[in-house]
């Protein structure tokens, strides 16, 4: 299984009228694929928070797989 980092975040204008994105959440998670980190990660935001969606709270889930180490 590889180590992923899941990122959630929400996207404000700021009074410029730009769009930011604000972190909302991350977590650390193993699994055998991207997808299944983020459908863990999901449940954990989901769990975290007592919603039933993590979308009620982020508009965007990013993963990305972190370095393995070859020790």
């Amino acid at each position: 299984m590889r180590e992923y980092l899941v990122t959630f975040h929400k996207i404000v204008f700021d009074g410029a009228g730009h769009d930011r994105r604000v972190l909302q959440r991350c977590a650390r998670v193993r699994a055998r694929s991207d997808v299944g980190a983020a459908w863990e990660a999901k449940a954990i935001f989901c769990r975290a928070l007592g919603i039933p969606d993590w979308r009620l709270l982020a508009d965007t889930c990013e993963v990305v797989a972190l370095a393995q180490s070859t020790a």
